[in-house]
C-alpha cells in the first residue's frame, strides 16, 4: 500500500511514517529545529559558510581564472584599476572582512573600477603568480602592475587605496587664471578638452576613474565652483552652481560643443556623453591607431565610411586654409563622413603616397577624399585637383564631390597602398626610460618595506654576501700592509724577482681552479632510480645541471652540452646529468609554472600541449634550497649565433675518424640551441641569475 501511494511513499522517505504519524513527525521535526537553533548549533555558527545552500554567491560573479586573468584582466587594467581579494576556505580572517569587501566592491564597480576574487584553493597557480603567500590578500592592479594593500580593512582605506593606484596628473584644478591656457591647448595634444563644473572641494573619485579610461582620448579640467576665483568661468558658460555641469570643448574655446547638466553624475550618462565626443571636429592623424579608429575599414556598403583629408603644414602661412576647412566641416557633419588632417612634413610617407609628390601642392594645402579597403594599407582615393586656398570655390567643388560620392562609389577611382603613420606623440626614449626607472625604484622601494621574508631572503642574503666580501677584503688588506710594513724593503732584484713569482703563483692558482680535473664531462641521465640521491638529497651548495633533450636529439644535444660545460668541470659542487623530454614531460612542465611571468602565456591545456619543444632547456637544480635556475635555448640566427659552424669536441675526433660525424644540417640547428650556455654558466657560478623557488621537489614517475 505504501509502495503504490506516491503520496505516502514520500512521507515515508522523508519522515519513516505512512501518514498516521505524520502530524506527530512534522511536529517533532520543527521541535528539534527550535532546541537546535536555540543552542547555536545552525550551521552558521560564526557565520562561517558550511553549508553550500546558505554559501554567500556574492563573489562568484567576480571569480578569476589563470587565463581569464592573463588574457582579459590584465589588458583591461589599462582602462580601469582593479582591486583584487585573494580568499580561501576555512579563513575566518576572510569572513571578518566579508561585509566590508562586499560594500566597498559594490561602490567601487558602480563608480568604474575592476573587482576581482581569487580562490586560492583552487587557482593554486594565479595565487602563486600574484606574490599571495597568505590569505586574505587584498592588492591593486593598474596597467598591468600590481599593489599590495596594507592597511586596515576599512571602507575609507579601500577607496583611498584605489585613488592611490591613479596617476596624479589625470585631473587639473582649472580656475579663472588658468582656464584659455587649458582650453587652448587643444592645437598641442590634439584632444577635446572636458570640464567638470561641480560644488565638491575635491574631484569626485567617479571623474578621475572616467579621466583614466578616456586619457588616450580627452584632457579633463575641474572646476569647485565655491572656490574664490572661479565667478568668471561659470559666468562666462552661464554655469547653474547648484547642479553639476560637464562640458566638452573642441576647436572653438568660447563655447561648448557639447553640454550635459544632472544632479547625479552616473557612470553611464557619462560615458555616453564622452564617447560621442572623443575626438575633435577636424582632429590631426597622429598615428596609425587614429587612422584606422577615425577612418575604418568598410565592412559592407552600408557602413561606408569615407574620411576627408586636408593636408597642411604648420604655420600662420597655413591658418587662412585651416579654418576654412574647419568651417566646411562643421557646416557638413554626417555620419558617413570623417574630416581630417594631417601635417604633411610629419607624415611625409604618408602624404607623397596620395599626393604623387605633384610640383603643384608644393608649399600649399590640398584635400583628398579617401577610403581604406583594407587593414594591409590599400586605399581608393581622390584628390581636388587644385590645392585648397578655401575659397568658395573650393567650398563648391568640394561639396558637388561628396553630393557625387553618395551616389557614385566608383568616383574615388585611383588606388594606392601606404605605410603605416608616424606615431607623432609617443614619448622619447630617454622619457620612457627615466619612468621606467622611476617606477622599478618605487616597486623595490614598497617590497622592501611590505614584503614577507620568503621574497625578501634573496635579496638580504645578496646584501649580506655582499658585504662580507667587502668587509673581508678590508680586513685582510689592513693585514697585509701592516705584515708588510714590519719587514724590511728588499733590494731592487730581490723585488722585482718577489713580483714575478708572486704574479706567476697568482695566475697559476687562478687557472688551476678552472682547469677541469677530467679529460672527459660525466654526464648521467636523470632517472626514478637515481632522482633522490642526484636531486632531492643533494648536499648543500651543490647543483645539479641538467639538459632536457629527446630521443631524435639525444646525440647531437649531448656533443653541444659537452663543449660548453667542459671548462667548469673542476667545480666539485657541480654535477651534470640529462632528462627525457618523452619520458618526463609531465615533471619539466610542473617546474616550469614556478617560472612563469606576467605576459600572455598560452593556456596549458591548449590544443598544442604536446606540441611544445623543449628539448635544449637547461635547468640548475638546487635540490637542498628548492630553487632553480632556467636557461631557453637560442633560435638560429640570433645574434652571436653561428648556426651554420658544427663545433666539434677533441674527445669526440676518434668518432669522426670512423665516419660518424654529426655535422650535418640537422644537427646544426639543434647545437646551436645552446649556444651561450657557457655564459649562462658564468653567471650562475656567479650568483646573479634569477632563482625560481618551489614548494618541494615533485615525484619523478
Amino acid at each position: 500500500m505504501i509502495l503504490s501511494n506516491e503520496e505516502k511513499r514520500a512521507n515515508f522517505d522523508r519522515y519513516g511514517d505512512a501518514g498516521e504519524s505524520q502530524g506527530f513527525s512534522q511536529q517533532q521535526h520543527r521541535q528539534f529545529h527550535r532546541f537546535h537553533d536555540g543552542f547555536y548549533f545552525d550551521e552558521s555558527f560564526f557565520h562561517f559558510p558550511f553549508n553550500s545552500e546558505r554559501r554567500d554567491t556574492s563573489d562568484e560573479k567576480y571569480l578569476l581564472h589563470f587565463s581569464h586573468y592573463i588574457n582579459e584582466i590584465v589588458p583591461d587594467s589599462f582602462k580601469k584599476p582593479y582591486l583584487i581579494k585573494i580568499t580561501s576556505d576555512w579563513c575566518f580572517s576572510c569572513i571578518h572582512i566579508e561585509p566590508v569587501w562586499k560594500e566597498v566592491a559594490q561602490e567601487l564597480e558602480a563608480l568604474g573600477a575592476g573587482i576581482g576574487v581569487v580562490h586560492a584553493g583552487y587557482e593554486r597557480r594565479l595565487a602563486h603568480h600574484l606574490g599571495a603567500h597568505s590569505t586574505p590578500t587584498l592588492l591593486g592592479l593598474i596597467n598591468g602592475k600590481i599593489t599590495f594593500f596594507h592597511n586596515a580593512v576599512v571602507r575609507e582605506n579601500l577607496r583611498q587605496f584605489v585613488e592611490n593606484l591613479l596617476p596624479g596628473n589625470l585631473v587639473e584644478k582649472i580656475t579663472d587664471k588658468n582656464y584659455i591656457r587649458f582650453l587652448s591647448h587643444w592645437r598641442k595634444d590634439n584632444k577635446p578638452h572636458v570640464l567638470l563644473f561641480d560644488h565638491m572641494p575635491v574631484v569626485p573619485l567617479l571623474y578621475k576613474l572616467t579621466a583614466f579610461a578616456y586619457r588616450d582620448y580627452l584632457s579633463f579640467g575641474y572646476v569647485y565652483v565655491g572656490l574664490r576665483g572661479t565667478e568668471e568661468l561659470s559666468s562666462q558658460y552661464n554655469i547653474n552652481v547648484y547642479t553639476p555641469t560637464m562640458m566638452i570643448f573642441k576647436e572653438h574655446i568660447d563655447r561648448p560643443a557639447d553640454v550635459v547638466q544632472a544632479r547625479e553624475m552616473k557612470k553611464q550618462l557619462i560615458d555616453d556623453f564622452l564617447s560621442q565626443n572623443k575626438f575633435l571636429m577636424v582632429a590631426r592623424l597622429t598615428s596609425q591607431g587614429m587612422f584606422q579608429e577615425l577612418c575604418p575599414v568598410k565592412k559592407s556598403h552600408r557602413q561606408r565610411k569615407h574620411c576627408v583629408v586636408l593636408f597642411t603644414e604648420e604655420g600662420e602661412k597655413f591658418a587662412e586654409a585651416y579654418e576654412a576647412f574647419l568651417t566646411f566641416a562643421v557646416a557638413n557633419t554626417k555620419d558617413t563622413l570623417r574630416f581630417v588632417h594631417v601635417y604633411s612634413d610629419r607624415q611625409p610617407e604618408f602624404a607623397d603616397a596620395l599626393l604623387m609628390d605633384e610640383e603643384k601642392y608644393h608649399g600649399r594645402s590640398a584635400v583628398v577624399i579617401l577610403e581604406r579597403r583594407n587593414n594591409a594599407g590599400k586605399i581608393a582615393y581622390k584628390a581636388l585637383e587644385e590645392a585648397w586656398r578655401g575659397s568658395k570655390e573650393d567650398n563648391f567643388i568640394l561639396l558637388d564631390l561628396l553630393d557625387q560620392l553618395r551616389t557614385d562609389p566608383g568616383l574615388l577611382s585611383s588606388e594606392t597602398v601606404v605605410a603605416d603613420l608616424n606615431d607623432e606623440l609617443a614619448p622619447m626614449f630617454l622619457i620612457r626610460w627615466f619612468y621606467s626607472t622611476v617606477d622599478y625604484i618605487s616597486d623595490w622601494w614598497d617590497s622592501l618595506f611590505h614584503s614577507n621574508w620568503r621574497e625578501m631572503m634573496p635579496l638580504l642574503s645578496l646584501l649580506f654576501s655582499a658585504l662580507f666580501i667587502l668587509f673581508g677584503t678590508v680586513i685582510v688588506q689592513a693585514f697585509s700592509d701592516s705584515s708588510d710594513t714590519r719587514d724590511a724593503p728588499p733590494s731592487g732584484k730581490e723585488e722585482t724577482a718577489a713580483k714575478t713569482e708572486k704574479n706567476d703563483g697568482s695566475f697559476s692558482k687562478e687557472s688551476n681552479s678552472r682547469i677541469p680535473k677530467k679529460s672527459f664531462v660525466e654526464v648521467t641521465e636523470l632517472t626514478d632510480i637515481n632522482y633522490t640521491s642526484n636531486l632531492v638529497r643533494l648536499r648543500p651548495g651543490h647543483m645539479n645541471v641538467v639538459l632536457i633533450l629527446s630521443n631524435s636529439t639525444k646525440t647531437p644535444l649531448l656533443q653541444k652540452f659537452a663543449l660548453e660545460v667542459y671548462m667548469f668541470t673542476g667545480s666539485s659542487s657541480l654535477h651534470f646529468s640529462f632528462l627525457s623530454l618523452d619520458k618526463h614531460r609531465e615533471w619539466l612542465e610542473y617546474l616550469l609554472e614556478f617560472a612563469q611571468d606576467a605576459a600572455p602565456i598560452p593556456n596549458q591545456y591548449d590544443k598544442h600541449f604536446l606540441e611544445r619543444d623543449y628539448t635544449g632547456y637547461v635547468l640548475a637544480l638546487n635540490g637542498h634550497k628548492k630553487y632553480f635556475c632556467l636557461f631557453k635555448p637560442h633560435r638560429s640566427g640570433d645574434e652571436g649565433g653561428t648556426p651554420g659552424l658544427c663545433e666539434d669536441y677533441d674527445a669526440l675526433q676518434h668518432a669522426e675518424a670512423r665516419g660518424k660525424s654529426s655535422c650535418s644540417p640537422g644537427s646544426r640547428s639543434i647545437k646551436n640551441k645552446l649556444h651561450k650556455l657557457s655564459f649562462w654558466m658564468e653567471r650562475l657560478l656567479e650568483g646573479s641569475l634569477q632563482r625560481f623557488y618551489i614548494p618541494s621537489w615533485p615525484a619523478l614517475d
